[in-house]
């Protein structure tokens, strides 16, 4: 069937949702929300009326997923929901299709693509044994500012050599929603909630433009607790999640490198460190590029625009940035967040990409990648040892957070 413009049913109503995908689709001209489905139906119905209000679409309001995908005016989904769900939820949206009850152009799975690479593995087959057009949902790869230095760096890197060390971080003070704080459910701590962004970006980067030649060889890797287990802070987590952290905790800070090999059999390496244990005027992203003539910066929090409030104008503060951990000070303001975290962009590429019937440039087989890197990279904090990619058993394995079995620090 040809398409003119895109009807968007989004799987989850979350923040990740009604603060960065719902929003953008005020910037994509062929696109319009068709419905939102949420198991809680108010979180559903205020991200529906958001979207009514900007003039984005009138969707439908559902807390069944296959309900969603029977909706005639839904072409494709964008899952947004929690971790542990994912599966679930993938698998009802392909019976759907494969029962005739729902026709769709695609299917976009919002970061990490699943909890383990048994679970990642599962998504993409059953997506495409459906024969759906699909997307993962990186947004970093699609940052304005990350794309501009990938392309400058690269022409630099025709003269003298292509880039040998990408190095990326995101780091805030913790997560909003309980389930993040639940090993168990979201698939471990910091490492896969934010380590799997910083393991993309580094990958696209290091990449030439519009190729992936790069093959993952060796990861070494560190995790600890360092904030959030704490007894003032436990009991912060117990009163605001019901999350035991004293007694289940996962990682709040993670490191990793990642050691890829070229075609022409050289070695370059990506560096991730992750953190739920910063604190700072709000959520940070910085991402680096280096090369034998060459290096660039990207840092979220150096925006070129600052507001500063005094103790007695707190109660006026209001909204500046993502994971923010005050209302006064000096704080930095991205007049364009979701732009600047590369939303935007992403979800025409994804909206562009399903109209035309095609996978987008991020799809289910970058997911699966990126999850293989997280597994590997809790096996070799497991191990304290580097681990070989070709070596290690990782289509059942299970992160030690994620078992229960991590009490916070690493073996010395």
């Amino acid at each position: 069937m040809s398409r003119e413009s895109l009807g968007i049913g989004f799987v989850g109503a979350g923040s990740i949702t009604s603060e960065f995908h719902a929003p953008s689709l005020k910037r994509i001209r062929r696109a319009e929300a068709a419905g939102v489905m949420n198991p809680t139906r108010e979180k559903a119905e205020t991200v529906a009326e958001d979207l009514r209000e900007a003039d984005c679409g009138d969707p439908i309001v559902t807390d069944d997923v296959q309900e969603l995908v029977a909706e005639p005016a839904v072409d494709a989904v964008w899952v947004t929901s929690p971790n542990h769900t994912r599966v679930e939820t993938v698998r009802a949206i392909v019976e759907a299709v494969e029962q005739g009850d729902a026709e769709l152009a695609g299917v976009a799975i919002e970061k990490p693509l699943a909890r383990t690479v048994a679970e990642a593995r599962e998504v993409v087959d059953l997506v495409e044994r459906a024969g759906l057009a699909h997307a993962y949902l990186e947004n970093q790869v699609y940052m304005p500012g990350v794309e501009r230095l990938r392309e400058l760096l690269w022409e630099g890197a025709e003269s003298s050599g292509r880039p040998y060390l990408a190095r990326a971080a995101e780091e805030h003070a913790g997560p909003h929603s309980a389930w993040f704080w639940d090993g168990e459910k979201q698939g471990g701590g910091v490492l896969n909630d934010m380590g799997c962004h910083s393991h993309e970006v580094n990958r696209h980067l290091l990449s030439p433009p519009g190729e992936d030649d790069l093959t993952p060889k060796a990861v070494t890797a560190d995790i600890s607790t360092l904030k959030w287990d704490r007894e003032e802070y436990a009991d912060e987590l117990a009163e605001e999640y019901g999350v035991d952290f004293r007694s289940a905790p996962t990682e709040d800070y993670a490191r990793t490198t990642v050691y890829y090999e070229t075609p022409d059999g050289e070695v370059v390496v990506g560096e991730t460190t992750n953190s739920w244990s910063f604190v700072g005027s709000g959520l940070r992203i910085s991402i680096e590029l280096l090369g034998p003539e060459y290096s660039g910066r990207v840092d979220t929090l150096e925006s070129g625009t600052n507001v500063f409030f005094s103790d007695a104008a707190t109660d006026e503060a209001g909204y500046a940035v993502e994971k923010q951990q005050a209302n006064q000070g000096q704080m930095s303001v991205l007049p364009d967040e979701g732009g600047v975290y590369g939303y935007p962009a992403q979800n025409e590429h994804v909206v562009e990409s399903f109209l035309a019937g095609e996978n987008a440039r991020e799809d289910l087989s970058d997911g699966l990648t990126v999850v293989r890197l997280c597994m590997a990279s809790y096996l070799a904090a497991e191990r304290g040892e580097r681990v070989a990619l070709d070596d290690a058993e990782l289509a059942e394995y299970v992160p030690e957070p994620a078992r229960g079995e991590f009490d916070g620090a690493p073996e010395f």
